[in-house]
């Protein structure tokens, strides 16, 4: 009985780890052989197990606007699949997305972004999100890639209206005569180039070292200024790192004492739910140029 107890739980794992059918010889159904015996049906085999699950098709309308908001917020860094980009890593596969249903635990993550990993805050409404969402979810996504929807270059757009842009939109913080001379020279690579421009904070300003911290200015009521890299702030205390790295943290009560953030890509965090995806193709295209 024991080996017979042996045996049945041994093609019980075989069929759930393969997945198929496993029937058990009839001279193995105990001792002795027992050869006039006939063999007992085999179970049906379970239902394969599916690492990837695919998810229902979402409303058609519903992913386009999605797409539309990926597109202009998300494909630079994260690439035109979701697959990961030359910043970004792939996101389809992320637990955040697996697990997320409609947008719901991708919202803490756009609502504060990932600073330490150069990603910014994107205040989307809960429609947006959802919709963004639904985008992402409307990729298949398995074990292994085995296409990518990669451009053969994204130098697509039209250099003169990037020109007209930059003139309206950049030219008041940056010059191609100046901080920006060359930027084409330094970074070859047009992915890299775009990137560096849409958020420095992901290679440095013009693409070389890292992009400048924030800094903070408090004035106390005394008339005491204190200034030094931003720790942390927030509507009850604001922390200060001075050059030798020693923190100090001061209490605040509404407007006392007077803070002022000084962040110098603030620029482009304004400008980034603005762009459009023309925009964006439109300045690297004229960028590219500048060497």
């Amino acid at each position: 009985m024991k080996r017979k107890t042996e045996i049945a739980v041994l093609a019980a794992f075989t069929r759930f780890a393969l997945g198929v059918s496993l029937e058990i010889p009839a001279q193995a159904q105990g001792r002795g052989g027992g050869g006039n015996k006939q063999a007992a049906p085999a179970a049906a085999a379970p239902a394969p197990f599916v690492a990837y699950p695919q998810r229902p098709p979402a409303d058609p309308a519903k992913v386009a606007r999605g797409k539309e908001i990926y597109s202009v917020n998300c494909a630079f860094c994260h690439g035109e699949d979701a697959r990961g980009g030359d910043v970004g890593p792939n996101i389809i596969r992320s637990q955040i997305l697996l697990n997320d249903k409609d947008g719901e635990l991708l919202s803490p993550v756009l609502d504060t972004g990932r600073p330490a990993q150069g990603m910014p805050n994107f205040k989307f409404t809960a429609a947006q999100t959802s919709d963004l969402a639904a985008f992402i979810h409307s990729f298949r996504v398995g074990g292994y890639d085995v296409t990518r929807n990669r451009p053969a270059t994204i130098v697509v757009g039209d250099s003169k209206a990037g020109e007209a842009f930059f003139k309206s939109a950049c030219a008041g913080c940056h010059s191609v005569t100046g901080d920006l001379k060359g930027i084409a020279s330094r970074n070859t690579d047009p992915r890299g180039l775009q990137q560096r421009w849409l958020m420095p904070t992901a290679g440095g300003r013009g693409g070389t070292g890292q992009a400048a911290p924030t800094t903070v200015t408090v004035t106390m009521p005394n008339g005491q200024k204190m200034e030094g890299r931003l720790g942390r702030i927030d509507d009850f205390i604001v922390t200060i790192i001075d050059a030798d790295g020693i923190s100090q943290t001061i209490r605040r009560n509404g407007d006392t004492p007077k803070v002022e953030v000084h962040d110098p890509i603030q620029g482009h965090r304004d400008l980034m739910p603005k762009y459009t995806d023309k925009n964006i193709h439109d300045v690297t295209a004229y960028l590219v140029t500048v060497k």
